[in-house]
């Protein structure tokens, strides 16, 4: 069994809402896909997209301390053996933990995970639903307008890209290009489930 279906079958046990599997889903491909580029363990990368909001639904943590998200996580992960760079990358994605990114894992899972989110927010507003007619533009255009998925922090998205050393065009277009690679898989295809 690889690392990303041992935290597949994570994801399932501890989160119920499909939207929030999803997200981790977005972000999975991402890191897969940023891994493919460097040369990396894609294997590992994926599964750190998968596990790292494992416990946001049950623990959001209002209080941003320890007793939330991503804290109970990590505790787990840890408990269960996991390795501790997935650890440290899943700490280091939320700010507030005081983890600094230093590793390109750590930096490419900030970099993608709000923007993930933004990118499927825009998809889904198109009439056809479909992320492969989502342009960079449409994403940069969306991202200034502030009530737009207002929910999502672009000051994390802009400082992304800066911890990469990428444009955020370009940021944005390799964000778009993984996930509309597993456009089926994350309901981006165009199809209708009502």
């Amino acid at each position: 069994m690889t690392l990303a279906e041992k935290a597949r079958t994570l994801l399932e046990e501890w989160v119920q809402s499909p939207s929030l599997r999803t997200h981790c889903e977005a972000v999975a491909s991402c890191m897969r896909f940023f891994a493919q580029q460097r040369d990396a363990d894609a294997d590992t990368w994926e599964a750190v997209g998968i596990l790292h909001d494992m416990d946001y639904e049950r623990y959001p943590n209002p209080d941003l301390d320890e007793t939330g998200h991503p804290y109970i996580a990590v505790a787990y992960l840890r408990e269960q053996g996991w390795d501790e760079a997935i650890c440290r990358a899943i700490l280091s994605h939320a700010n507030y933990t005081g983890v600094e990114r230093t590793t390109p894992m750590e930096r490419v899972l900030f970099a993608v995970d709000e923007l993930s989110g933004f990118v499927t927010a825009v998809a889904l507003v198109r009439p056809d639903r479909n992320i492969a007619s989502v342009k960079v533009s449409s994403v940069s255009k969306k991202l200034k307008d502030k009530a737009f998925a207002a929910k999502v922090n672009r000051s994390d998205i802009a400082q992304g890209a800066v911890e990469l050393g990428l444009p955020l065009e370009q940021l944005i277009q390799q964000v778009l290009h993984a996930m509309q690679q597993d456009a089926e898989k994350l309901g981006l295809n165009g199809s209708t489930s009502d």
